[in-house]
């Protein structure tokens, strides 16, 4: 059998899965750490229950997979996880799903492993939302997400310090109301409104347009002009001031 005919019929086995997103519908990827929880621990002997070196590494790694080839309007990025919002019009590979969940995948573990100094491993999925309202949902669920999270992180780490097993102090959590957990904290010195405001609502990066000054060699002047810069926000307003910020991060960058 000829090369070409060879190779017509074996990529057949190899695309015929292939799915592709839609025109018109919007795309986020979201990465998570795999075994993050050991890591951690184990390898990063990072500070609990938040450490800022962990989170400069995952602002790092987000950073740079808005900088690898997609064009990312919002990175977000809370605890072991990061969702990246595209452009509507990207048409990167043809917006095959299967080529952003690896290209994605693997740029994010690569530069997150350099930047540790070992291996960390991340996966990742496309959600596929219809409506800019959908996307304003998503993130104001990754966002109560990280509230939530951080919350229950403080408690259980709490407890561990006051000498409670993981189990015992997982057990307790899960019977507490939100309202019992900022208790609990309060009754240890620690006041949940005071933490850092990364903490509870993650870290946003987002373009914003700034005024750079240069020289023209030629004329020998003075000029100035317009750059996109990749800003670093670690105070995200929360709730409906959230919904709010994504959506006229849509008007900004003409995504409706």
């Amino acid at each position: 059998m000829k090369f070409n005919d060879l190779d017509a019929k074996m990529r057949v086995y190899e695309t015929s899965a292939d799915h592709c997103v839609l025109p018109g519908i919007y795309m986020v990827a979201r990465l998570d750490g795999r075994n993050f929880t050991t890591l951690t621990k184990e390898k990063g002997k990072f500070e609990a229950p938040f450490d800022v070196r962990f989170r400069d590494m995952m602002v790092a790694t987000t950073k740079h997979l808005m900088h690898c080839g997609f064009k990312v309007v919002y990175g977000y990025t809370e605890s072991d996880e990061i969702s990246l919002l595209f452009d509507l019009d990207t048409d990167v590979f043809n917006r095959k799903i299967r080529k952003y969940n690896s290209i994605l995948a693997g740029e994010a573990s690569a530069q997150f492993s350099l930047l540790l100094g070992d291996v960390g491993v991340f996966d990742c999925r496309i959600c596929q939302l219809p409506t800019a309202k959908t996307v304003v949902d998503y993130f104001r669920w990754r966002s109560e997400d990280a509230h939530r999270n951080a919350l229950n992180a403080h408690c259980y780490w709490i407890l561990r310090k006051n000498n409670y097993d993981k189990h015992k102090a997982t057990e307790i959590i899960e019977h507490k109301t939100a309202a019992e957990k900022n208790e609990l904290l309060f009754a240890h010195g620690i006041n949940f409104n005071d933490l850092p405001h990364w903490h509870k609502r993650g870290v946003g990066l987002y373009w914003t347009k700034t005024i750079k000054t240069g020289r023209n060699p030629q004329k020998n002047i003075e000029v100035q002009a317009e750059r996109n810069t990749l800003h670093i926000d670690y105070e995200l307003p929360k709730r409906e001031a959230y919904d709010n910020f994504i959506e006229n991060l849509f008007s900004s960058c003409h995504l409706v």
